[in-house]
């Protein structure tokens, strides 16, 4: 077996429910500068690419951030861009061995909110050492993703909760 295989696939979901229009909270997604309101400051997140970015299927996003202490660039494709249901990033180049992250808008049952589900497909490189460091990796991810729901909850002003699932 070779060590330094990709460590296997890993699946982060998160679900939120705001009471806004779908249309109004795919427009806040479509514009890539909220990005960085919603990623804890401790990353030093920033997006390279200039401003305004026109969102569509094809474009391309780049990064920089700061995961512990070490600078990181990021750089991702949109793979799908299906307003206002859904888009997916994917990392082409970056920290993961694989990075897929779709969004995916819904009405609520009621039809007066929007259900946002993230997924996140992903793999560490560096194959068994990867695997070995993913406990670390995951509470980083939980927390990030914990940080971003938040914001975009004050965003919004919702009320609803969210989960988050391994």
């Amino acid at each position: 077996m070779n060590p330094l295989r990709h460590a296997r696939e890993r699946i982060l979901t998160t679900h939120l429910v705001l009471p806004r229009a779908r249309e109004e909270v795919f427009a806040f997604f479509a514009h890539a500068g909220n990005l960085e309101a919603i990623t804890p400051p401790e990353l030093r997140f920033r997006i390279e690419t200039p401003l305004p970015i026109e969102m569509r299927e094809g474009a391309l996003l780049e990064y920089r951030l700061s995961l512990w202490g070490m600078p990181i660039r990021w750089r991702t494709r949109i793979a799908l861009w299906d307003p206002p249901h859904r888009f997916v990033d994917e990392q082409i180049a970056g920290p993961y061995a694989q990075w897929i992250h779709t969004h995916t808008l819904t009405p609520t049952a009621d039809g007066e909110g929007t259900a946002i589900d993230d997924e996140v497909r992903y793999r560490l490189p560096f194959g068994t050492l990867g695997d070995a460091a993913h406990p670390l990796v995951r509470v980083q991810l939980d927390r990030i993703f914990g940080y971003r729901q938040e914001q975009v909850r004050r965003r919004f002003a919702a009320t609803a909760g969210a989960t988050a699932s391994r």
